[in-house]
């Protein structure tokens, strides 16, 4: 990258060429998670070093390395891990402590700012990140879900399981580890390490009663971390925090969260003023009885599939650049959609799937959909009608990202006529599913 090198010449930083070098100089090999470390090949340049016995790590083992004093609390799993580090960070702030966000997340680990004795690092950690932090031990890690992911990059289920499983290593009491038991990776994890007794183990659930964890049933966060059942907050009445998928990750941030120190009631104060990730299931406003929600980040369909569970009354807006699969497998929530309006590339082909299952527009653009909608929503008077931005596609046939896509249906929302409300206002607009596909309660 030619940009990237010219930066660095004006900052001072001198430039090697790392194929020509002499790397018996070297002792360091700092390298970006997405270049290959193992499978399906290594990078020439990992090649290279391994044969000169470089050590290769990434940055966020540099920062450990620097910055000693600082407690760290890692978060890892195929999905949920922004979310759950996000949320930590917001408890964790809000509460009075001293804490910084970063990671895979962002910002990057080395422009975070230092930390004295006391202060936290919440840091998102993806399987490749792992694999090159060699030294650091978690305060508190945890471990949200597994299931088929980056293969290519860990030779298969096995290895990307190890990868994960990683963010444990070298964890002795009191040193916390919390594990999601939703799925059988992260269950057999679980019940390995608590037999071990290593570090102090929690487990956590979005979706069944566990003892001596924390788990949601039917919205309903419950702390039994001592022994006892504790219900702390009907999670359904927070807009940021819907979905069974959400209700893991907030069962995860309370049982951290804790585990650093934080009392349950604060924690429950904190989590009903949690915003949300921008462009992911973001509440927006309530104009004039409408709900919008604006979940940009859902690229594909089974991103999609998660919001899709979570709302009723549904004005469903789609497309853009079409992935393999597109709306497919998605056949079980239709019933909750009122009516779709498509945009992009893919519009013409979402509608050949919902023909005859689901009304639709053709609207073309994301702003006239967004006013479409709106006009549909009031005029067919549901109970608790949600204009929801889910894609299931790239945004790349009009817009430079789904960040652009998202803003442009924010700006189209706080465009609209009618009385405006801030979704804490109005939060029970935002109240409907679980995350079920049928809409049943676990």
């Amino acid at each position: 990258n030619e940009d990237s090198r010219q930066r660095a010449r004006e900052e001072g930083i001198p430039l090697v060429d790392l194929y020509t070098c002499n790397w018996k100089e070297l002792t360091t090999l700092v390298l970006s998670p997405g270049i290959p470390l193992h499978h399906p090949e290594p990078h020439p340049v990992v090649n290279l070093a391994k044969a000169a016995d470089v050590e290769i790590v990434c940055d966020i083992e540099l920062l450990a390395r620097a910055q000693r004093d600082a407690s760290y609390i890692g978060i890892t799993g195929t999905n949920g891990k922004s979310t759950t580090t996000a949320l930590i960070g917001h408890i964790m702030q809000l509460s009075g402590r001293e804490a910084d966000i970063g990671g895979n997340l962002g910002p990057a680990a080395l422009t975070l700012d230092p930390m004295e004795e006391g202060g936290s690092y919440v840091l998102e950690m993806s399987s490749y990140q792992l694999d090159l932090t060699v030294s650091i031990t978690w305060d508190i890690a945890v471990l949200l879900n597994i299931s088929a992911d980056h293969l290519d990059r860990h030779g298969g289920m096995d290895g990307y399981v190890a990868a994960k499983r990683q963010i444990f290593h070298r964890q002795t009491d009191p040193k916390s580890a919390i594990i999601g038991i939703d799925d059988k990776h992260c269950e057999a994890i679980y019940e390995d390490l608590a037999d071990v007794g290593d570090q102090v183990v929690v487990p956590i659930s979005g979706e069944k009663r566990i003892h001596g964890g924390v788990y949601v049933v039917n919205g309903v966060l419950v702390d039994d971390m001592d022994g006892q059942e504790v219900p702390v907050t009907d999670l359904k009445e927070i807009p940021s925090l819907q979905g069974r998928h959400n209700w893991q990750n907030a069962a995860a941030a309370y049982a951290a969260c804790r585990r650093a120190g934080v009392e349950g009631r604060v924690i429950m104060a904190c989590l009903q003023s949690y915003p949300g990730l921008v462009h992911r299931q973001e509440p927006v406003e309530v104009v004039d009885g409408v709900a919008f929600v604006n979940d940009s980040k859902a690229t594909n369909g089974a991103a999609a599939a998660k919001a899709l569970a979570c709302y009723d009354d549904i004005y469903w807006i789609a497309g853009g650049r079409p992935k393999d699969g597109g709306i497919d497998g998605l056949g079980d929530y239709f019933p909750r959609i009122r009516q779709a309006f498509l945009v992009g590339e893919a519009a013409l082909g979402f509608g050949q799937v919902l023909d005859g299952k689901v009304p639709f527009t053709i609207s073309g653009t994301v702003d006239k959909a967004v006013e479409q909608a709106f006009d549909q929503a009031k005029k067919d008077k549901a109970a608790k009608p949600v204009v929801l931005l889910s894609p299931a596609c790239a945004s790349w046939d009009q817009f430079k990202s789904f960040e652009d896509r998202g803003d442009l249906f924010k700006e189209t929302v706080e465009a609209l006529p009618g009385e405006h409300l801030d979704p804490m206002e109005a939060a029970d607009a935002f109240r409907a599913g679980d995350g079920n596909p049928d809409g049943e309660t676990a």
